[in-house]
């Protein structure tokens, strides 16, 4: 099988999820087949730490973060930021999260959410690593703790499978944060969303799957996997006018800038 004339990153996954158990070293090597050189697996639960960090240490390319996602937020326990910086200590975790707000389905713990959230908030701050943020219907709330906590103390920040509004993406992107293509962006229907994309600086773009949800075209519907990335980086390409090889050299240097622990990562 013939190389691709690029390289891309697919910068968050879920490599420890079940759907991947029986074929973790397929799946791993259709990406480097594909194209995708680098990525990283996040860990949703601190108490599968452990395991979500054993995948990276086994793959060179594998990387990884950890978090509570706020869907957990209530039924586990509260992470401290001493925990945080803690796990931080390895030298491939790349990230803190995925943390957030999400009031789709778990709007009633809202409270213990955003408790959370200015915990890994604090925890970036502290360790210099990235935030990586989950956001659904809850655009409000989160545009107003990003910038109050950005206020009190600066910090990085990815808006993971960024698909919210208009007005939270510029809010990010006010505060020097980056937004994230996902498999969403290439459906169909997202025409609002490339927009979104298409307004901001492709200095602040990055690319993922979150697989194995939200697989793009031609695979929607059916379980994602790090290799797709390539097909919603050929959309962010076409959304900013631009070559493939060129869109994953720009996102990738992107991803270079804010996950600054990758990008100077080799094995000892």
């Amino acid at each position: 099988m013939t190389s691709p004339d690029f390289q891309l990153v697919d910068a968050h996954c879920h490599l420890d999820f079940p759907d991947f158990a029986e074929e973790r070293e397929a799946v791993i090597a259709r990406a480097l087949q594909a194209g995708v050189t680098r990525m990283v697996t996040i860990c949703t639960k601190l108490k599968n730490a452990s395991a979500v960090r054993a995948i990276s240490e086994a793959h060179d390319p594998v990387f990884w973060a950890v978090g509570t996602h706020p869907m957990s937020a209530a039924d586990e326990p509260l992470a401290s930021v001493e925990d945080l910086v803690e796990l931080a200590r390895h030298p491939k975790m790349v990230g803190i999260g995925e943390t957030g707000l999400d009031y789709h389905y778990t709007a009633e713990s809202r409270a213990v959410q955003q408790e959370s959230l200015r915990i890994h908030i604090e925890a970036a701050r502290r360790t210099g690593l990235p935030l990586i943020i989950h956001a659904r219907d809850a655009d409000d709330d989160m545009a107003r703790i990003l910038a109050e906590e950005h206020a009190a103390g600066e910090y990085a920040c990815m808006m993971h499978c960024f698909s919210s509004s208009a007005a939270l993406g510029r809010a990010a992107l006010d505060l020097g944060f980056y937004l994230s293509m996902s498999g969403i962006a290439a459906f169909p229907r997202s025409g609002e969303l490339r927009e979104i994309f298409k307004s901001a600086p492709l200095d602040r773009i990055l690319v993922e799957t979150d697989s194995p949800y939200l697989a793009p075209p031609p695979h929607r519907g059916r379980r994602n996997e790090p290799a797709y990335t390539a097909y919603t980086a050929k959309v962010g390409a076409e959304v900013f006018g631009l070559s493939l090889p060129e869109f994953a050299a720009r996102t990738s240097a992107n991803f270079d800038r804010l996950f600054s622990r990758a990008a100077g990562w080799s094995r000892a």
